[in-house]
């Protein structure tokens, strides 16, 4: 236990936990987002990977990180607009729709690689390219804090900008306004000329941008290469995440730096001598552990309610 602790309580692993969180993080946002509208975007493991793979392979044919990470938000947000078609336009059930588009994301990739390239499974052909990392000046330089906090990737500056960009769109903008009315009561937003529609296409197709940002996160700066399912189940996690931190920015990234955590210490355990199978297990139960305990103050906070509602019709 002591040498766990001392692995743990040091700048490098909070560096660590902030990095394996970016990705998180921006799934948690993206799924905020579309929630916020009132419709599931269940397909971020999916997005996430085509993303990746349209980062990479583009960042190789143009020789530039930016015009990869351009054609992953970009994908990103063509995969939301096809999930709002068809949940929205054809009137599929949005949850099968999801589960559609993560297989497809999941198979789907690896076919398109192998055909683009010839590569199973890993994108070893290509000359991909990685986006950079920034040393902050005069924070660099201080003990500690410069060490968790200065290097990082653009990207993971990027996730945690997002948080304050997400709160302003979603609380101070007439944008905003319309989304969390839409998810609020769509009956009610409609009889005052909100198109609900409309602004549900505009939140899975932003909601795909972001997760768009975390796939490219994966393939071109936590590493520098696709390979097949490299999200490893963060697009659920991220729902778990979300839902964990009551729908709302800071509360999402509260709740994604603790999944990072976990994640994180799986990593560096897997340095010790502990059995691989534990270690691999601990992100996905710490969000199992999660959902339960946000299962049951959910259900106590509505059971106190009904309480009071009954308490004051007596």
């Amino acid at each position: 236990m002591s040498q766990i602790l001392s692995v743990i309580l040091n700048a490098e692993f909070g560096y660590s936990v902030l990095r394996v969180t970016t990705p998180i993080l921006f799934a948690t946002l993206a799924a905020l987002i579309s929630d916020k509208a009132g419709v599931m975007n269940i397909a971020l493991e999916g997005i996430m990977l085509i993303s990746a793979l349209a980062g990479v392979y583009f960042s190789a044919m143009t020789g530039s990180a930016a015009l990869g990470l351009l054609a992953a938000v970009i994908a990103g947000a063509l995969v939301g607009l096809f999930l709002a078609y068809c949940a929205l336009h054809l009137k599929t059930d949005i949850i099968l729709s999801g589960i559609a588009i993560n297989l497809m994301g999941g198979g789907g990739t690896v076919f398109v690689l192998f055909m683009l390239t010839g590569d199973k499974g890993i994108s070893s052909s290509l000359a991909s390219k990685v986006l950079p990392k920034i040393a902050i000046p005069v924070l660099q330089d201080i003990p500690v804090l410069g060490t968790l906090l200065s290097g990082h990737n653009v990207l993971t500056y990027t996730a945690f900008a997002f948080v304050v960009l997400l709160y302003i769109l979603l609380y101070k903008t007439p944008l905003g306004l319309r989304i969390r009315a839409v998810g609020e009561n769509p009956d009610a937003a409609d009889s005052v000329g909100i198109g609900v529609t409309r602004i549900r296409y505009m939140a899975l197709a932003l909601s795909g941008m972001t997760a768009g940002f975390g796939g490219a996160y994966m393939s071109m700066g936590y590493v520098s290469w696709f390979s097949k399912n490299m999200t490893a189940g963060r697009g659920f996690i991220a729902l778990a995440a979300e839902a964990m931190g009551g729908a709302t920015p800071v509360g999402s990234m509260l709740t994604s730096l603790l999944f990072g955590f976990f994640d994180a210490l799986s990593n560096t355990l897997q340095l010790m001598r502990i059995p691989s199978e534990f270690v691999n297990m601990i992100p996905y139960a710490a969000t199992v552990i999660g959902l339960v305990v946000y299962t049951i103050r959910r259900s106590s906070r509505d059971k106190a309610s009904r309480e009071a509602i009954t308490t004051g019709k007596d």
